[in-house]
């Protein structure tokens, strides 16, 4: 009681606000997925036991419980949200993919969890219009931080993807190299792919996971140029893109395809040296914002400071001297 006594009031209520979101998406969650009847609880255990495995399994279980609570509840959350045309359903599977989500359900769960972001941050940031009143300033940066809650999941996103998309940028020159031996030791276009796939596993995993994908596909009967069309599309990466438009194109006319990859190989490697040069030459104008900012007002302060108390004392001692 004394610590709530000492605890000022500004700090109690975001914490009870907070407490409240919480609590009410909870309660969202829990309403749009309803809850079964016990009996028809011990009926879904009785004929899949892995249930009560997971319900005996502590946290685990929490959290594979909580998984099924947001599979159930996102696409009733995402409904606002859903594209209304293929061509927007497109570009969100598109976008998606390149950040590595190739799900059935990965769209209304990327949907869902916007809701679910914009929601907890009008709840969150309106705890403050109690705490500092219905200023207009307050309800402004009360929408901002919303916005902003409903964006963060796109900053993720691009941020996801753009680490994949280096990651298969940087590694590609590798496994084209790889795939360039297994050719010319006799193996075919596919069985290159699947060896590279199974070498490159724990050095680059992207693109291990893209090219077994691919291989994947045409084991499943889909034309070479289309799955190959598809890799280039669902990674996003422009040099995976002109990779498998020469491999397209030497398969359709018959030409030699370790020759393509190998100078597919020498292209992208003089790419990336000519991007290290271009790097290294943009260092020395970046370096004068520092320069400027930082290190030039101490080297300012350390080499005439001195001289400049020196003079103050000097006029200062005139001064006193001609009063």
């Amino acid at each position: 009681m004394f610590l709530l006594a000492v605890i000022a009031p500004s700090i109690l209520i975001p914490l009870a606000a907070g407490g409240a979101a919480v609590a009410g998406v909870w309660l969202l969650l829990e309403s749009i997925t309803g809850k079964k009847p016990r009996l028809d609880e011990r009926l879904d255990e009785v004929r899949d036991p892995s249930l009560r495995r997971r319900k005996e399994a502590g946290p685990q279980g929490a959290t594979e419980a909580m998984r099924g609570v947001l599979e159930k509840a996102t696409p009733a959350l995402a409904k606002p949200l859903q594209p209304q045309n293929e061509h927007d359903a497109s570009k969100l599977k598109t976008k998606l993919a390149h950040a590595g989500f190739r799900s059935e359900g990965a769209a209304n769960a990327y949907l869902g969890l916007k809701i679910i972001a914009l929601g907890t941050g009008v709840v969150v940031a309106g705890g403050g219009l109690f705490v500092f009143g219905m200023g207009m300033q307050v309800i402004l940066r009360t929408a901002m931080f919303a916005c902003g809650m409903f964006f963060l999941p796109d900053v993720i996103l691009f941020l996801l993807a753009s680490k994949r998309k280096e990651g298969i940028f940087l590694g590609l020159p590798d496994a084209l190299d790889l795939m360039v031996v297994c050719v010319e030791a006799g193996l075919g276009l596919d069985q290159a792919m699947r060896k590279v796939a199974e070498e490159m596993k724990k050095s680059y995993r992207v693109i291990a996971e893209e090219f077994g994908l691919c291989n994947l596909q045409l084991q499943m009967g889909r034309t070479r140029g289309e799955a190959l069309q598809e890799l280039g599309n669902r990674s996003g990466v422009e040099d995976l893109k002109q990779l498998a438009s020469i491999l397209i194109q030497a398969d359709k006319f018959g030409s030699s395809i370790a020759q393509a990859l190998r100078v597919q190989s020498q292209a992208m490697r003089t790419r990336r040296r000519q991007m290290a040069e271009e790097k290294a030459a943009k260092t020395a104008v970046k370096l004068i914002f520092p320069l400027v900012l930082f290190i030039f007002p101490g080297i300012f302060v350390v080499l005439v400071g001195p001289a400049g108390i020196s003079m103050y004392r000097e006029m200062f001692t005139a001064m006193n001297g001609g009063g």
